[in-house]
């Protein structure tokens, strides 16, 4: 039987200063956990390689892209990142993206891939915000454009925070559909305009999270008929969650991975999958949160027969 397609690369993880809220040790930390539970094999995960920099200048602007690479940004658009400047740092970004990139191309090829990191969506054509540099979603879009792999796209991003940088890239291009369901009063505090955004009160639990997902997303896969569905799983709606203020349980959230692979794969609809957000202080359980992904998409690639 066909395995799903997964995506993971050791330079996932960069080095960051001790007690950094953003806990880049969970990428290796998922990979381990994967195999380690039996979610995966060794053999399922694809290796990206480093984007070309034209990738890279499809979405963003080539005075912040070669900035960013040499390490000549200045001081404070440094700290609207969140990030200290490494060539590690740089490299894993890169690296982040061209996984994006890949996981699009496998899901195109095989109905259904999962990338292990992603979801860099605060990332915008001329700076970065919110512990994104580069914006992985948008530059998957585009490269799969311009590799006339897929013209029509719908990202569906259900990220606790709004994806504001990628609402933005797409703002003026049919093209490219941009949905964002996220908590109405958390960050960014200024919002952009998504083709469809649904804020959602604080507090949100289960039940009514599923239901208000249940409301739009088959309706938005009829409408939009996408050759490509990218989708950013982000585990910041869950109530342990540092930066949430939603409050989704585990089971929740599985459920919200089940409805909405199964929604896509269902009706025909290719879908690659990135990890978003998420902030505990608890590393094993945001990993497990994190996991959630990958044990869904195993679940319905086995059930569709995916990959065949």
């Amino acid at each position: 039987m066909p395995l799903l397609p997964l995506v993971y690369h050791p330079d996932y993880v960069a080095p960051l200063p001790d007690g950094h809220r953003f806990p880049m040790a969970k990428f290796r930390e998922l990979y381990e956990l994967l195999i380690r539970d039996g979610v995966a094999v060794s053999a399922q995960f694809r290796a990206p390689e480093l984007p070309p920099r034209d990738w890279l200048e499809l979405v963003h602007l080539p005075d912040y892209v070669r900035a960013y690479r040499e390490g000549t940004l200045d001081t404070q658009a440094q700290r609207r990142i969140g990030l200290p400047w490494s060539a590690a740092l740089a490299r894993r970004t890169c690296i982040a993206v061209g996984g994006s990139v890949l996981t699009a191309r496998l899901a195109l090829a095989n109905g259904l891939a999962c990338n292990t990191a992603g979801g860099t969506h605060h990332a915008f054509p001329g700076y970065g915000s919110g512990f994104c540099i580069f914006n992985d979603l948008a530059i998957a879009a585009r490269v799969m454009q311009s590799l006339g792999l897929a013209q029509k796209i719908l990202i569906v991003d259900l990220d606790v925070h709004q994806g504001d940088g990628t609402a933005y890239i797409f703002q003026d291009d049919p093209s490219v559909f941009t949905f964002s369901m996220h908590c109405d009063i958390n960050f960014p505090g200024k919002k952009q305009q998504s083709d469809l955004d649904v804020p959602l009160p604080e507090g949100m639990e289960d039940e009514a999270y599923l239901q208000t997902l249940a409301q739009y997303l088959p309706d938005l896969l009829a409408q939009v008929k996408p050759d490509l569905v990218l989708y950013d799983a982000g585990v910041d709606p869950h109530f342990d969650d540092l930066l949430g203020k939603l409050a989704l349980t585990d089971t929740g959230l599985f459920r919200r991975e089940m409805q909405v692979l199964g929604t896509c794969v269902k009706q025909g609809y290719p879908i690659a999958c990135v990890i978003g957000g998420g902030y505990s202080k608890d590393l094993s359980g945001l990993v497990y949160r994190h996991s959630l992904l990958h044990r869904a998409a195993t679940q319905i690639y086995e059930q569709y027969r995916l990959g065949a």
